[in-house]
């Protein structure tokens, strides 16, 4: 089989391993849906490419507020790859502890927000602090990792603890060890990781799920949408309340922050 089809191939698997996952999508989906219901917001965190499922997640077509994306170009940043910003300082900065008690300094967390934390390898330290820091504060934690390639890995965290071990609910994104998919012929190593695809369809079936308990609570979700689908005033429209309304809700996340300290 050529290796392109032979990675299609193993997408269609990653497709039964997400499906096989239904009762723990369906928890997130429901803790993500209350703490929007309740005004408040599901926080976003990934490094190093894990961020591709925070952005998937919000803001882009077919998503909506509620979710907060923690994006630190510190840590995701790779349009350089080396010199300034460069990718050795995002790997190395991932790894620093206390980075993310700084980064959620910013926030007024509340037992009422819950959390996504994405790490493939769920070994980096910065993604499983945050995960502690957010369980610290009373917040649900459901954490993103690819199990077989997380439990093959070694994990930077000082007590031997993985982002598994900080989170109340576990998905998976049925990549294999070290991500990579296709072995292509000649070549020693693997091609082609699977990570993001499995991600993304988590995300996303999350996604649907929580507008629909939205919508049948009698609050649907303003649906950031194209004017192709919706027509270009609707959409402009959309587009104009969803960041409205992202900005208060975000505008609660600063209104006491430092004040129970």
């Amino acid at each position: 089989m050529k290796p392109g089809l032979m990675y299609l191939s193993r997408c269609r698997e990653l497709v039964d391993v997400v499906q096989a996952q239904w009762p723990e999508i369906e928890r997130a989906s429901e803790w993500f849906a209350q703490s929007i219901l309740a005004g408040r917001m599901v926080h976003l965190f990934g490094s190093g490419h894990s961020r591709i499922l925070v952005e998937e997640m919000w803001p882009r077509y077919g998503s909506f507020p509620g979710f907060n994306p923690i994006v630190e170009l510190s840590l995701s940043f790779h349009n350089l790859v080396v010199g300034a910003c460069g990718q050795r300082q995002a790997m190395f900065l991932e790894n620093v502890s206390g980075l993310a008690g700084r980064i959620l300094r910013n926030f007024d967390l509340s037992p009422q927000d819950t959390a996504l934390v994405a790490s493939s390898s769920g070994c980096n330290l910065v993604p499983i602090e945050m995960a502690e820091e957010f369980q610290r504060r009373r917040v649900k934690v459901v954490a993103i990792i690819s199990r077989q390639h997380s439990e093959a890995s070694e994990t930077k965290h000082g007590g031997g603890k993985k982002l598994q071990d900080f989170a109340d609910l576990v998905l998976d994104t049925g990549a294999p060890v070290g991500d990579a998919m296709v072995n292509v012929e000649g070549l020693d190593t693997p091609v082609a990781p699977g990570s993001t695809v499995g991600g993304c369809m988590l995300v996303n079936a999350i996604k649907a799920e929580v507008a629909a308990r939205m919508t049948q609570a009698g609050h649907p979700p303003k649906v950031l949408t194209a004017g192709a689908v919706a027509g270009k005033a609707r959409a402009v429209e959309l587009f104009e309340s969803a960041y409205d309304e992202h900005a208060h809700r975000l505008a609660r996340l600063y209104q006491n922050v430092g004040e129970s300290r």
